[in-house]
């Protein structure tokens, strides 16, 4: 029989670098919102979503491509840009056919990272695209890597319960060793009937809700609502 390939969790981006992800499929998630918004707007219609680290490349990308600038930092919209990183701001009826160029305090910032660090593979995964994510795991043969975008590099729940909701789902295909998979798995597994009360005791529910973003929030741990893979291909993440 062959030899199944390898899962790891890498809780943080500052962790990365301990990790050999050459060769190997690298799902970037940042529940909170970058990736259940890249999910949203390519499942509305979106031609593609550019990723960018900062905001003079968000701004100078948007003009050259005529795409629609997005972007929070530290949960508000950045002055400059036309639009926040809000799943409930890409109806299909707005972004269908559109370009969107967006940059967040976590996720893209983690996705650039992994396209340097040599990833064979980026894709991009919260929950509302959870089974398409795991359809394309299973099918791909290579090693995975959860990336957790966590917060500003600090550890976060969300991130951590959607790479736990992808273990309980793929874990059969693969062989793992690793401890930060195991608790990811065994948080989710206990939480998984009560996401939307066990995510309000979260640092970054605090943090959003304040906003007065709740119903964002609970978009983003809901099931399979946007249920397309965007994988990162020729400088944009597309279906």
């Amino acid at each position: 029989m062959s030899q199944k390939p390898s899962l790891y969790t890498v809780l943080s981006p500052r962790l990365l670098d301990l990790y050999d992800i050459s060769n190997s499929v690298v799902v970037i998630i940042d529940v909170f919102r970058a990736t259940s918004t890249i999910a949203t707007a390519l499942y509305n219609g979106a031609t593609k979503v550019i990723p960018v680290d900062s905001v003079d490349n968000c701004i100078q990308i948007g003009n050259a491509t005529g795409g629609i600038t997005a972007g929070e930092r530290d949960g508000k919209v950045i002055p400059g840009l036309s639009y926040g990183n809000s799943p409930a701001e890409y109806p299909r009826s707005f972004i269908e056919g559109k370009t969107l160029v967006l940059t967040t305090t976590n996720g893209t910032k983690l996705l650039h990272m992994a396209l340097k660090n040599g990833a064979d593979e980026v894709v991009t995964g919260s929950f509302p695209n959870l089974s398409a994510v795991c359809d394309y795991l299973t099918s791909q043969n290579k090693n995975v890597f959860l990336g957790c975008s966590a917060w500003k590099d600090r550890f976060n729940i969300e991130d951590a319960m959607f790479a736990g909701a992808v273990i309980e789902k793929v874990k059969n295909h693969f062989t793992i060793h690793c401890d930060s998979s195991l608790m990811a798995s065994d948080m989710y597994r206990m939480h998984k009937n009560d996401m939307f009360s066990f995510i309000r005791h979260t640092t970054h529910w605090h943090r959003l809700a304040s906003y007065g973003l709740e119903t964002d929030l609970e978009y983003c741990v809901s099931l399979d609502v946007a249920n397309i893979l965007p994988i990162f291909k020729n400088g944009a993440l597309i279906v």
